[in-house]
């Protein structure tokens, strides 16, 4: 269940019965010789799918861009700066707690995003504790889940991906998108070197320099539909116990 799909009723209706609210969020950035750039939203965005039809609970709007300013060597690539991220989730749940919502949480596809959405969190409970929000505002739970990091999702790629997962352009997330876009699936040949060297990065010339075909420690060139519906179900119910221990559900 959308809220895009939803009338003004319709989601008055839905607050009478929750508070909670999913809004997925990732990046635009490049993911190796065979991931869309797109990865990182879809990926959560597919999960969330998976969970709004197990559970009901409503999926907000997603912030498509991130804070991807590392990987702007690469065509492609689209980043917002940490301060304007920071801002629009600001904005996305000061507009939602206006109607009623009061329970956040935003299911992540990117590592690059989680200093600027804790930074988000703080900002807006500051405002509450120095008494700038308003005098009703309930008390706010906000959350953030990153997909690729729950114990089911942890134990299937290590038994499908041994060794090769790395950190970025995983054969995880590509799998992953494969699944929700089988049509779009990247066959190029086999990577070089197979195992993409690990290490940190700074700016963006930096990043191309130390990983000139986008990955970072992995080998997604095994990445399959397959192994995606697998690793959807597994998140899937990585975020639905997540919900349920926080009470969203």
């Amino acid at each position: 269940m959308h809220l895009k799909n939803l009338t003004w009723q319709e989601t008055e209706s839905y607050l009478q019965q929750r508070k909670s609210i999913i809004l997925p969020i990732g990046s635009f950035e490049q993911h190796g010789p065979n991931g869309m750039i797109g990865t990182d939203i879809i990926c959560p965005e597919r999960i969330a799918q998976s969970v709004t039809e197990e559970t009901g609970i409503l999926i907000g709007p997603s912030i498509s861009v991130g804070m991807a300013q590392h990987h702007l060597a690469f065509a492609g690539s689209v980043t917002l700066r940490p301060t304007t991220l920071i801002a629009v989730i600001q904005d996305y749940v000061t507009s939602l707690v206006r109607h009623g919502f009061s329970q956040f949480l935003f299911l992540n596809g990117h590592g690059g995003n989680a200093a600027s959405v804790q930074a988000a969190f703080s900002q807006i409970h500051t405002e509450a504790s120095l008494g700038r929000s308003p005098k009703d505002q309930p008390e706010l739970d906000l959350v953030l889940c990153n997909w690729y990091m729950g114990k089911r999702v942890a134990a299937l790629s290590d038994e499908l991906f041994p060794g090769i997962e790395g950190s970025h352009a995983t054969p995880s997330e590509i799998s992953l998108t494969y699944f929700a876009y089988p049509q779009h699936k990247k066959n190029v040949g086999p990577m070089k070197p197979r195992i993409a060297p690990r290490g940190g990065f700074g700016s963006a010339t930096d990043f191309r320099r130390k990983y000139p075909d986008g990955r970072i420690g992995s080998d997604p060139s095994g990445a399959s539909a397959e192994f995606g519906a697998r690793m959807c179900e597994a998140s899937s119910a990585d975020v639905i116990e997540q919900l349920q221990d926080l009470e969203f559900i």
